[in-house]
């Protein structure tokens, strides 16, 4: 029986139809697959020196080193899974018997996650503690005089161009300048000038890599909009190669998640920056102050956050842009200095290990919800920050690679595993966890070929693409 549509009728459709995919696909294209920092850390321009990311990973070292001296109490401060059946032996002794055990004991070991984590967290720290560093001209920096912020702007270009020749710099690098209000416009713009022709001056025409240019405070596509077009001005001029200037923008106030017509502008935001932008960073502090949040319950899980979060979520989902969340202001700093008493040493200990918690949890939050970068204030941040991160990954490893590997085997039939009925777009979650755990650096390539995937396979990203190239 020959088919009921003609074959011209069916084309014609199919061809509308195929401009519309390909229009979809452009709009929502995936996740880009370089390295995401997992973390930023945002300091004051006038502080910025050319080896300012070594000076601050030896202080996130003397932080850990302190009030973190082993394993096992630093497992007790952030509450890790087995920690509290490790009792009647010294850390030491622990740590030795732990140390002999072979991999499968290990695994099934109560110390597993403490030990793991903990010397994960010591050699990101001594290897390379800041993975991006945000020179800042906005909040960090303070309004100052015209005179005193132009002469910050040269000289922080000048410590970056000698980071570049010295290799001192952190993979990832950027500036903060003011928003592109009507009061800030004409100081952001100067900032950005002095800074950026400066460092090409210096270097003899180059950027550093990953370097970035963030605007805060974007309220109308006209602001991301005038600045790429700056950018475009700022190429030509100083002959750098054309679209090398990247952007990021800061979701802080309510009018950035709902405009006045009740539609959300974040989509709108990168349209205008004209493939410039590259992530979108929330600004907890801004934005519950924006939403009427008194200073107390100004948090990153205040249930304003939250919806701020999913909004963002919802928006820019697929479209390649990096999303990052907040930071915690609770400082892990004990208040006593110099010569102190036993009872003073006892006092800052509780203070740091607080506020490590606090963060912690509100770095485990943002994970929960799908936020894998985030800010941090003070060096003395970073342990707690990679302990969140890593602990996040690794506490789910082992079912992970289960999981994965069973579904693997079982090409693309859905599969129950254990309580868990997993499908394909379980599968690609699965993916995405082992993705997101060796970027952040919670696990190692051995570990994830221990699903059974190839690094090809796993770098692909696509887990549709595996099942069909296994089925051939």
């Amino acid at each position: 029986m020959n088919p009921s549509i003609p074959g011209n009728k069916k084309e014609e459709l199919f061809n509308s139809l195929s401009q519309a995919n390909l229009a979809f696909q452009k709009k929502y294209p995936g996740d880009r697959t370089e390295r995401q920092p997992v973390h930023t850390v945002y300091g004051g321009a006038n502080l910025f020196k050319y080896n300012s990311a070594k000076v601050l990973g030896e202080r996130a070292i003397e932080s850990f080193s302190t009030y973190a001296p082993d394993f096992v109490s630093f497992g007790k401060i952030f509450n890790l899974d087995g920690v509290q059946q490790l009792a009647g032996t010294t850390p030491a002794e622990l740590k030795e018997q732990y140390e002999q055990l072979s991999k499968e004991e290990k695994r099934k070991h109560p110390a597993r996650l403490a030990y793991e984590v903990y010397h994960k967290v010591q050699r990101k720290l001594e290897t390379e503690a800041i993975e991006d560093f945000r020179i800042d001209f906005e909040d960090g920096y303070g309004n100052r005089s015209n005179e005193e912020e132009d002469e910050t702007a040269v000289t922080a270009a000048k410590e970056v161009a000698r980071g570049m020749q010295e290799n001192t710099l952190p993979p990832f690098i950027g500036i903060r300048i003011k928003p592109f209000t009507e009061e800030m416009k004409e100081r952001g713009l100067r900032t950005l000038d002095l800074f950026v022709s400066t460092l090409v001056k210096e270097t003899g025409g180059k950027l550093p890599e990953n370097f970035v240019v963030m605007l805060p405070k974007v309220t109308i596509p006209e602001q991301p909009k005038t600045l790429a077009a700056l950018f475009d001005v700022l190429e030509e001029e100083l002959n750098i190669t054309r679209g090398s200037l990247k952007m990021e923008m800061m979701v802080e106030t309510t009018q950035s998640i709902m405009d006045i017509d009740g539609t959300n502008p974040l989509y709108r935001f990168i349209q205008a920056s004209n493939g410039r932008c590259i992530a979108m960073h929330f600004g907890t502090y801004d934005y519950t102050a924006s939403a009427g949040i008194t200073a107390r319950y100004q948090e990153m899980d205040h249930p304003v956050c939250d919806f701020a979060h999913h909004m963002t979520k919802v928006a820019l989902a697929h479209t390649g842009i990096w999303l990052s969340d907040g930071a915690t202001n609770t400082m892990p700093i004990g208040p006593h200095r110099g010569d102190m008493t036993e009872e003073q040493l006892a006092e800052n200990k509780a203070v740091v290990h607080r506020a490590w918690k606090k963060g912690y949890d509100h770095i485990r939050h943002s994970l929960w919800n799908g936020y894998y970068q985030g800010w941090d204030l003070n060096p003395a941040q970073l342990p707690m920050r990679y302990a969140a991160v890593f602990a996040f990954f690794l506490e789910s490893y082992e079912d992970a690679v289960e999981r994965l590997k069973t579904f693997v085997e079982k090409a693309a039939r859905a599969t129950l595993i254990g309580d868990v009925f997993d499908d394909a777009a379980t599968g690609q979650g699965l993916l995405n966890f082992f993705l997101k755990a060796l970027n952040s650096g919670a696990i190692t390539e051995e570990e994830v070929l221990r699903t059974g995937l190839t690094m090809e396979e796993i770098r692909g990203r696509s887990f549709k693409k595996i099942l069909e190239n296994r089925a051939k």
